[in-house]
């Protein structure tokens, strides 16, 4: 890449990632472009779609998230695996939007964005196995379900942001469920 294409990169990624965490998944590219100083169809030439923005994006929070899970703060298996769902929950929740763009990306396995959701299904696949070996977690649980669920979770706290305590509580009621 050319140095004024690289720059010209850099500064779509800080521009969007400031746009969506004011405005949410949805804020206008046009204005992501106006705000990096480029045109549209060099935002476009950069991402062809939405979902490729989405996904270059939140890219640090995936390796973040990632590296977690092959690192967890726990040794015990249930609770890092918690502790990771939690921080995928808090991930979903920055961005207003991104939890349902995250849950539409589970069923569309062509889509940007499931190469962000790839990667946390086996990273989150690694720690329910560890907590269902040590007999933590019920064996009929599975990844699809617990990712299904943190989106769901992000969701419900993102239509109530006046309820800081929302995504832990909905968290907590779940995890009973997990347990035999």
């Amino acid at each position: 890449m050319r140095a004024d294409a690289r720059r010209n990169h850099e500064r779509l990624l800080v521009e969007a990632r400031a746009a969506f965490a004011e405005q949410g998944a949805d804020a206008p590219l046009e204005e992501v472009a106006r705000r990096a100083g480029v045109g549209i169809g060099t935002l476009y030439r950069h991402f062809p779609t939405r979902a490729d923005l989405l996904n270059a994006v939140f890219q640090e929070a995936l390796a973040e998230l990632l590296d977690r899970s092959r690192r967890p703060e726990s040794d015990e298996p249930c609770r890092a695996l918690v502790e990771w769902l939690r921080a995928v929950i808090a991930h979903a929740g920055e961005y207003r939007g991104l939890a349902h763009a995250l849950m539409s990306a589970s069923h569309d396995r062509s889509s940007a964005l499931a190469r962000c959701s790839d990667p946390l299904r086996a990273a989150g696949e690694r720690l329910l196995g560890r907590a269902q070996e040590a007999g933590q977690v019920r064996a009929d649980v599975s990844i699809g379900d617990l990712m299904q669920l943190t989106n769901a979770i992000a969701l419900a706290a993102e239509q109530c942001p006046e309820d800081p305590e929302l995504a832990d509580r909905l968290l907590a009621l779940t995890l009973r469920g997990l347990k035999d």
